[in-house]
């Protein structure tokens, strides 16, 4: 350890600990790996979850259960993404119907092409739709959201409306087809979605986002850390002695993209997790 750098002691009361998730595989990511090309086609529009994608969201559910991790979160957040959400939902869903029950499900059977049964919302925290923590806008047709009605009827015990800088439009009016958000833009928009996270009085926090935005913003971080620090922030966001929530995903775990401006996108569905102190 650098003899520069010193432990520091924060209250805690003063510290979150968000417990940060990267979607699983999409149809796009399996297109994007055998031809580049695919990343620009309508075809991939919002690309939802394959197979094996969801073998590892239930790979990842029966880690945060088996862990305990799925009863400290107090909160998910989501972006609003079709593959984002199917991954929070499934990871963090609640138990199955009992007679009597009537609550609205947190997804719906087969949404987005899953082949899925309904998903409860029964006994499992609230869910919370974010525009903030959305993937790099722009350029690629698999990161352009559906509107917030066509998620609602989707999704319907997701929250999307109810609080400042949740989603500002029904349509996705964020997502431009010939212009790709510049890194510091994406750092920035991570940064204020941190900013507004501090303000929840929740302490244990599930976010569920996507690749690009997660790596550019944690590149902000670690400044003040060892170098060793630096790199799990930034390369993997997994370390090699990981905490025992953290989860490192399942093969195939080649890159999504072999473009410079997403190198960061991963085909595995990853967890970790980290105290944030303001």
């Amino acid at each position: 350890m650098d003899a520069t750098i010193s432990p520091g002691l924060y209250p805690l009361h003063r510290c979150k600990t968000p417990h940060l998730v990267r979607h699983a595989q999409g149809i796009h990511n399996v297109a994007g790996e055998k031809d580049p090309a695919a990343y620009s086609s309508e075809d991939y529009f919002d690309a939802h979850l394959t197979p094996l994608g969801w073998q590892q969201v239930d790979n990842l559910r029966k880690h945060v259960h088996e862990t305990g991790l799925s009863k400290k979160v107090d909160l998910v957040i989501v972006s609003p993404l079709l593959r984002t959400m199917q991954t929070a939902v499934g990871m963090f869903g609640g138990e199955e119907y009992k007679n009597g029950i009537d609550v609205p499900p947190l997804m719906v059977a087969n949404a987005g092409e899953s082949g899925r049964p309904e998903i409860s919302r029964l006994n499992c925290p609230p869910f919370v739709a974010f525009e903030l923590c959305r993937e790099i806008l722009g350029g690629h047709p698999c990161d352009r959201r559906k509107s917030i009605s066509e998620y609602q009827s989707l999704f319907p015990a997701i929250d999307f409306f109810s609080g400042k800088y949740f989603i500002e439009s029904d349509n996705d009016v964020l997502w431009v087809a010939d212009t790709l958000e510049k890194d510091e833009d994406v750092v920035a928009r991570g940064m204020q979605f941190l900013n507004w996270l501090w303000t929840r009085k929740e302490k244990e926090i599930a976010v569920v986002s996507n690749g690009g935005l997660l790596y550019h913003t944690l590149s902000a971080f670690g400044h003040d850390c060892h170098p060793s620090m630096k790199t799990e922030l930034c390369k993997d966001m997994m370390g090699s002695d990981p905490a025992t929530t953290n989860y490192p995903g399942k093969i195939p775990s080649g890159l999504d993209l072999p473009s410079a401006e997403k190198t960061c996108r991963r085909r595995k569905c990853q967890s970790v997790s980290f105290v944030f102190r303001g």
